[in-house]
């Protein structure tokens, strides 16, 4: 069976799907490896590293989809919205696709990835559990975006993030407030007191509470209640409006005494809530600085742009997506590692398994002879239930 790894082609990425590393357990339990020439080049991986491990290079893209069995990506077509469709025509029928596909997202766009007749999984999907641990591709990247965020935020902010006892008089550490304290979260308040400030964090989910205190951040708790907070998976559930406002009312006051706000707060297949009013951000001390790494889904911020730095009152408010991207090289080792883990407990022998009672798999795979198979999909986008 042929692992095929084309060249990513949303604009500005630099992750490749699979690095020299993860090859040769790869070829060890019988796949053949194609990439796509400079596939890892941006990423820091030159071709002849690949060569080196056994892989295959071909000078066209097309050639690689030819060639696979298997084709890995990291942002195929749903997640890259903006090159993604260029390769649907290079996919057939029976072939298989791994990647982030972003199958919450646009119902149309998962109906043309069907209509190819590819056998496709969405990396994002994974169950959170023990078993699923080592293919959690979705953690990996947002631990590298937690850490990501808070550097942009030290590099931004015109202040030191630790104390510092001088000659000169001591300097006080910056206050660093997170929202949101899923891994993206829990990674920027390691990284913050790490750097030496003073970090903090809300959550709507009461038991993230000691995740937050294991890492060193002091976990801030409102007298609200949320309803039913988190699903089956631990992710963070949408509440009603009043719980927002009520929830804005009350995080003000933490937010004007930030310095640094790292706003992490997704809830998959939703708009994000926006938890920092414009009001609130006026009330910040100037040369503030928000993260929102809620951006590319229009952020927990009111003033975010999607990709861009907003200025407003003396406040700095960094919009960048897909931060990973911009560490691609330790991203990538981390996202090979996982997409490797994932194929080798999907391919045995060179045959793909599918069982219905692996829940790894069943979670995960999204299309299949030219229909949407996934059930929380079809119920996401109110499709009928196929047929047994």
């Amino acid at each position: 069976m042929v692992i095929g790894v084309p060249k990513e082609s949303f604009p500005g990425e630099r992750r490749v799907a699979l690095v020299p590393a993860a090859i040769p357990n790869l070829t060890k339990a019988g796949f053949e490896v194609v990439i796509e020439a400079d596939a890892g080049l941006s990423a820091g991986y030159p071709d002849a590293d690949y060569v080196s491990k056994g892989a295959k290079i071909v000078a066209e893209r097309a050639e690689v989809f030819r060639a696979a069995d298997v084709v890995v990506q990291v942002l195929c077509h749903g997640s890259n919205d903006r090159t993604g469709a260029a390769d649907l025509p290079l996919l057939r029928s029976g072939q298989i696709l791994v990647g982030f596909l972003r199958p919450l997202g646009a119902v149309e766009t998962v109906q043309q990835v069907a209509a190819t007749g590819v056998t496709a999984f969405s990396i994002e999907m994974m169950p959170r559990t023990t078993r699923a641990q080592s293919m959690d591709a979705l953690s990996s990247m947002a631990t590298v975006a937690g850490y990501k965020a808070v550097v942009l935020a030290a590099n931004t902010l015109p202040r030191l993030f630790p104390m510092l006892t001088t000659a000169a008089g001591t300097i006080t550490p910056s206050r660093v407030f997170v929202i949101g304290a899923g891994v993206a979260g829990l990674q920027a308040i390691a990284t913050a007191r790490r750097l030496g400030a003073v970090a903090s964090a809300y959550d709507l989910r009461p038991a993230v509470k000691e995740q937050v205190q294991s890492v060193g951040g002091r976990f801030i708790e409102l007298p609200i209640v949320a309803q039913d907070a988190q699903d089956a998976r631990g992710y963070a559930k949408a509440q009603d409006e009043a719980f927002y406002q009520r929830q804005k009312e009350l995080l003000g006051k933490v937010v004007a005494e930030s310095d640094v706000v790292i706003a992490a707060a997704v809830v998959p297949g939703r708009k994000p809530p926006v938890l920092v009013t414009r009001e609130m951000l006026h009330k910040m001390a100037a040369g503030s600085v928000i993260v929102d790494l809620a951006a590319e889904r229009g952020g927990n911020c009111e003033v975010t742009r999607a990709g861009e730095i907003v200025a407003e009152n003396n406040v700095t408010v960094i919009g960048y997506i897909n931060l990973a991207s911009m560490l691609p090289y330790h991203a990538s080792q981390l996202y090979a590692r996982n997409v490797s883990a994932f194929l080798l407990h999907l391919v045995r022998d060179g045959q793909l398994h599918l069982d219905a009672e692996d829940e790894i798999a069943r979670e995960t795979l999204i299309t299949q002879g030219g229909e949407i198979v996934n059930a929380r999909v079809r119920e996401f986008f109110k499709l009928p239930a196929l047929n047994s």
